[in-house]
């Protein structure tokens, strides 16, 4: 039995190795990692990246595999729920950093499936929706970018990453409080404040850097 992380990234203001110290802080020992580095989870099934058809070729039953989120997985509602439930076909249990979430396969009673699979389908949504509401939000950015003056329009270069922008949304929708946010992503908890009372404010601050 082997505990994988995969990681996922997409664009340069995220890291593999944030992934890799979130999982440890959290007490996950890790065995190996498999990663996608600059690969969309919106344009791209897992099985057609080079690190999501190399974790399914890999992992073995009793193995466990590792995300941050299930958005790491995919930003696709089929495609996410595909995955962890080919993975939990092969006896390989999914396990998430944020929340510490298990998906096991091998439970018998239809209720604890039952609640299992509602939970996956709800996560998988919720990872979608994120995606589609960034998507929104970079196309209006840039849509006003084109007609403001662009030093003017830039302002102040935002304190949070892409990827700690989704993971506080993420930990927020979740009912985290927002000094564990803060203190889980690494900034301030006038950030996680400011993300919280405006999100579209500051998806747009991050469209104007270009993050």
């Amino acid at each position: 039995m082997q505990a994988i992380l995969y990681a996922r990234v997409s664009t340069a203001d995220q890291t593999i190795d944030h992934q890799r110290a979130h999982a440890e802080a959290a007490g996950i020992q890790i065995d190996r990692v498999i990663e996608d580095d600059g690969v969309s989870g919106v344009k791209t099934t897992f099985a057609d990246r080079p690190g999501g058809a190399r974790l399914l070729d890999v992992v073995r039953g009793g193995d466990v595999v590792i995300v941050r989120w299930v958005d790491r997985l995919g930003r696709d509602y089929a495609d996410v729920t595909d995955t962890i439930r080919t993975l939990m076909r092969k006896g390989v249990i999914v396990r998430t950093v944020i929340n510490g979430m298990t998906f096991d396969g091998s439970t018998s009673d239809p209720m604890q499936a039952a609640v299992r699979d509602a939970l996956i389908g709800f996560m998988a949504a919720t990872a979608q929706a994120q995606a589609e509401a960034t998507k929104a939000a970079q196309a209006a950015g840039i849509a006003h970018a084109k007609a403001t003056d662009d030093k003017a329009f830039r302002g102040r270069k935002p304190s949070y990453t892409r990827d700690q922008f989704d993971a506080i949304l993420t930990a927020l929708g979740n009912g985290d409080t927002v000094s564990g946010v803060a203190r889980d992503n690494g900034v301030s908890r006038q950030t996680v404040l400011r993300i919280r009372n405006d999100r579209a404010a500051a998806e747009t601050a991050l469209t104007r850097w270009g993050m």
